[in-house]
């Protein structure tokens, strides 16, 4: 679909436009160009390559006419005065579609000359008129056009004219292709497609784009290629329109103090967007002031083309001025002032620290004082001054002790938050050695001193330290000491004398001793004198000794204020003497009863130590006889036996069998010894088969009397807890039966433990009821349990006793049978005395029963025949059957 501009404000007849109609944009999603040509009168349609027919009309066909092809002409010579001032409407009518399109054209007079005469020629390459390129010449070379950046105009501002020279004989079109004309940024640059003539269009600008690549065309009137492309090179001209600018706008630097001239300090940077190769781009820097200006005005130089910046004066003194502040300019057109553009940045220059001034102390002498025996304690604050930057390695002071301290006994560390200097006591002092000390302290930094700088006389200091005297605790000597001696010393021995020292030498003080600790309490020590007996014998196989060794501590205690004490340890190292006789091991063992094998291996334990204990001598008793002729004893070596049994077979038992044996201690000492041994039946392996291992064990005869006394005992105590449940159950049964006639609750209300829900809920055991006679006799009344009121006891009355075998008598019979025995008994109540009961309170909250009466029968029925059943029932016989009174 051909695109046809609709709309057009002004349009100049020597130029070249190009229209998009919004309307087409909106009816076709594929939308293609339409051009307007004007070329000094003329105008030429295109329709895109439509294929339909189309027609073109002219709002004005006295002045212009339009061909079919849609070229407009001049239908007269027109003239400034006589251009219409209505705009030029041209039709255009698709025959087919009948679709029409419609522009207007506002006819404007030419501003230049359309053929300008000096207007530079860039002429296509030379080509036959068959269609084939003559060839070039290597140096034929289109040269750039170079166009200054930032024109004032007027635009369109006419470049060069491209010509082809076969337009002598047919008319061409021009075009341009690249950045800068159809493609992004478009609209730079337009060419005339007439005249060939390249104009840019509007202020160009070095800094976005520094040059084009443009690519010319030259067309026939049918869009054939007449020549083939040229390129275009279009160089943007660079103008100072940019001022330098610093790429921080304040710099920091740092120079030591007392630099030399010629100390490099710091490099400042500034950058223009102009064409660095042109005068442009080129900058100079330069200092505009220092502050402060002191002690010059000219302490650094900038070199004015790298903006490095050195010092030019010696003086820099951090104490006097710590900070400099430099104005720096950069200027443009290699630092023309009347030219170039400039900016200002600033330069802080920091003077640091160096070691030049020492420490110097505050004081020529320093005094403290400190206790003996104390250590970790200071003893004196040192201070200095530096007028080096605080809290740096120029300024922390270190301190060194340079005499007045052989020993070592006092260091000097610095405080790190006051730099003070802290005289410590390290080690123990003694005023009996030396009462005072008089140092001499040197002070220094962390770092060297500058060269040329001395330390002075105030960097040394003195200090006096007085020893405070106290009092110290005694000593022994030597600690711990160490004696020897035989064991088995008798009581009252005296072994050594164990004394102290007192080391304050100056004091008049006494020292008295005391034991703190004497585990087997063996000896004694005098108070005054130190002087250690014994007070029992002394026993090298004691629990209490170890190794031989035995340790007892003592104190000795000054009368100082405060009073102060030591302690002191005595190591007794006892030596053996044979006092301990040897002993069998083991002492029980088992043997089979006939002689194989039945061979028992033993040794001897002895308490004393070689040469007091082994070799031993074994032998056996003599006595009871039967020993040595059923037994026999080998020596295997010095220190082991072995028993076997002498004579073919021997009954099953155990047999304490009686061995002596002999150290080899000077003055040798014998024991008897008994082993005990279990002749015992044996399988083939050798071991016993029996059931009597718990006698081989170790059980005695005591210990099997203790086992059965305790039997013995639980045994009691159950029978004695069986007897006494069932004296309870008797007695809770007497007191059950023991209620009085007079006590009969019939007319009370009873309270019991367990409520139902009626007779259908009670599960009875009748079989109770029909063997009452289980009720054991004595259960009735036993022993001890009386009324207070009671007449004197006699014989009670036998009561009927019934078969414990079960039977379906009747009830009656038994009931009978015991109430002649009660009526018989004179010890059953009620009798004629007065009865004493339990007070359980003033009456009951429930109602009384007395009014409850049967309701049928009750009052016909005869209750007389109650008198007859004795005086347990005459009550219910004079309630129910009685008269009104």
């Amino acid at each position: 679909m051909c695109v046809v501009c609709l709309h057009l404000d002004e349009i100049n007849i020597t130029r070249t436009h190009t229209l998009l109609p919004p309307e087409e944009l909106k009816r076709d999603s594929h939308p293609r160009k339409a051009s307007l040509h004007v070329i000094e009168g003329q105008m030429r349609f295109v329709d895109c390559g439509r294929g339909g027919l189309v027609r073109f009309e002219c709002s004005n066909p006295s002045d212009f006419r339009i061909e079919a092809d849609g070229v407009v002409y001049a239908a007269r010579s027109l003239h400034l005065s006589t251009l219409p001032a209505s705009p030029l409407v041209i039709k255009a009518r698709d025959s087919t579609t009948q679709q029409q399109w419609e522009t207007q054209v506002r006819l404007t007079p030419p501003t230049n000359s359309v053929m300008s005469k000096d207007l530079k020629e860039i002429v296509f390459p030379s080509r036959r008129t068959d269609g084939q390129l003559i060839r070039m010449k290597r140096d034929w070379v289109i040269p750039p056009i170079n166009v200054p950046e930032n024109s004032r105009g007027p635009f369109p501002q006419e470049l060069v004219r491209i010509r082809s020279d076969h337009d002598k004989n047919r008319s061409l079109r021009y075009s341009v292709t690249g950045p800068g004309a159809d493609q992004p940024p478009t609209g730079i640059f337009i060419i005339n497609p007439i005249s060939g003539e390249l104009s840019v269009n509007k202020p160009l600008d070095r800094e976005h784009i520094s040059s084009f690549h443009l690519r010319a065309h030259a067309v026939d009137l049918n869009g054939n290629q007449v020549e083939n492309p040229i390129d275009i090179v279009i160089n943007v001209i660079d103008m100072n329109d940019n001022r330098p600018e610093f790429i921080h706008q304040i710099w920091n630097g740092t120079v030591p103090e007392g630099s030399k001239p010629g100390t490099f300090v710091m490099t400042v940077t500034s950058v223009d967007k102009d064409d660095p190769k042109t005068a442009n781009g080129m900058l100079r820097y330069k200092i505009l002031s220092q502050n402060p200006e002191s002690p010059s005005s000219n302490m650094f130089t900038i070199n004015n083309k790298t903006g490095g910046i050195i010092t030019v004066a010696a003086g820099l003194d951090r104490e006097k001025v710590p900070q400099y502040t430099l104005i720096i300019q950069a200027t443009d057109m290699e630092g023309n002032p009347m030219y170039g553009l400039s900016n200002t940045a600033t330069a802080v220059i920091k003077v640091t620290d160096i070691n030049d001034n020492p420490p110097e102390f505050t004081a020529e002498t320093f005094f403290g004082e400190v206790p003996e025996n104390r250590v970790n304690v200071i003893v004196a604050n040192l201070t200095v001054t530096d007028k080096d930057q605080p809290n740096t390695p120029a300024w922390n002071a270190v301190y060194k002790i340079t005499g007045g301290d052989p020993t070592g006994r006092f260091s000097v560390p610095t405080d790190p938050t006051t730099n003070e200097g802290l005289v410590t006591v390290v080690k123990p002092i003694d005023y009996e050695i030396s009462r005072t000390y008089v140092l001499t302290v040197e002070a220094k930094n962390e770092v060297p001193l500058a060269r040329g700088i001395h330390f002075p006389r105030q960097s040394t200091a003195t200090v006096s330290i007085r020893v405070i005297d106290v009092n110290e605790s005694p000593y022994f000597e030597p600690n711990p000491k160490l004696i020897k001696l035989e064991e088995g010393m008798i009581p009252e021995s005296a072994l050594t004398t164990f004394t102290a020292q007192d080391p304050d030498r100056f004091m008049q003080q006494t020292l008295r001793y005391s034991k703190l600790s004497d585990p087997a309490n063996w000896l004694r020590i005098d108070p005054n004198t130190g002087r250690i007996t014994t007070i029992a014998i002394l026993d090298r196989e004691s629990p209490y000794v170890k190794n031989s060794l035995y340790n007892a501590t003592f104190m000795a205690s000054d009368n100082g204020v405060p009073p102060a004490s030591g302690t002191g340890t005595l190591q007794i190292y006892l030596l053996d003497i044979n006092d301990n006789a040897p002993s069998v091991f083991p002492q029980e063992a088992e043997v089979c009863e006939k002689p194989e094998p039945n061979a028992i291996n033993i040794t001897a334990l002895d308490g004393d130590l070689n040469p007091n204990a082994g070799p031993f001598a074994f032998e056996l008793a003599h006595r009871p006889s039967d020993v040595r002729r059923n037994w026999t004893i080998t020596r295997l070596s010095g220190d082991y036996a072995q028993l076997s049994l002498k004579i073919g077979f021997l009954e099953s038992g155990i047999y304490e069998i009686p061995i002596i044996i002999t150290d080899s201690g000077n003055l040798p000492m014998s024991n008897t010894s008994y082993l005990r041994v279990k002749v015992c039946q044996c399988d083939i392996n050798g071991d016993c088969t029996d059931q009597q291992h718990i006698m081989a064990a170790g059980l005695g005869t005591g210990a099997i009397i203790s086992i059965l006394l305790c039997i013995i005992i639980l045994l009691i105590l159950v029978l004695l807890f069986v007897v006494w449940m069932k004296r309870r159950d008797k007695e809770r049964q007497a007191k059950q039966l023991l209620i009085d006639p007079e006590d009969d609750v019939r007319d009370n209300i009873l309270k019991y433990d367990e409520e139902g829900g009626g007779e259908e809920d009670q599960d009875y055991d009748l079989s109770q009821l029909q063997q009452p006679d289980t009720i054991e006799p004595d259960a009735i009344k036993p022993v001890g349990i009386r009324r207070l009121d009671e007449r004197p006891l006699h014989p009670e009355p036998q009561y009927p006793m019934r078969s414990a075998a079960p039977h379906p008598g009747d009830i009656g019979d038994f009931i009978n049978e015991g109430l002649k025995a009660a009526d018989n008994d004179p010890t059953a109540p009620p009798y004629d005395s007065l009865l004493v009961f339990d007070y359980e309170g003033s009456g009951s909250t429930a109602g009384s029963l007395s009014s409850l009466n049967s309701s049928s029968s009750g009052g016909d029925q005869d209750y007389d025949y109650l008198n007859d059943w004795g005086p347990r029932f005459r009550k219910l016989a004079d309630m129910y059957g009685g008269s009104d009174d």
